[in-house]
């Protein structure tokens, strides 16, 4: 089903692979594009669980927007195990205003298929989405 603003389908790759980090957690990230030409959103890159939060920073291209999921896990102040699912919508000041534009209208619509998201960031540049940001959204 195409969203009404962009017009952009999601393919069912993403669907699977989100299924498989949130049930699973075969996957620590996913980042995700768009392919205009095809009108959908794709996989652009996965990460193993074993990846740290550095390796997943380094995956979102400079002047590209993306979409991302990041599986955070941290421990509570009682010491309990927990981990939350980020959603992150990358939109470097540097990458072209169409994309953008492209990005913000089909954002909602590609979150909704992603049923599990329990935090979203909005990221413009790499300080926006640190570690210590990600910290705070879980309160540690």
């Amino acid at each position: 089903m195409a969203n009404s603003a962009s017009g952009m389908h999601v393919s069912d790759e993403c669907k699977l692979k989100f299924l498989e980090l949130k049930a699973k957690r075969t996957y620590r990230f996913i980042v995700f594009k768009i392919d205009e030409k095809a009108q959908q959103v794709t996989i652009d890159k996965v990460g193993n669980p074993e990846e740290t939060y550095d390796s997943f920073t380094e995956c979102m291209p400079e002047n590209e927007c993306r979409y991302a999921v990041y599986d955070f896990d941290f421990t509570t102040p009682e010491n309990c195990q927990k981990s939350k699912i980020f959603f992150i919508a990358w939109s470097p000041d540097t990458s072209r205003v169409r994309s953008k534009m492209l990005y913000a209208s089909s954002k909602d619509r590609f979150k909704r298929e992603l049923d599990g998201i329990q935090v979203e960031l909005q990221a413009t540049d790499p300080s926006e989405m640190s570690l210590d940001i990600i910290k705070g959204r879980v309160n540690l």
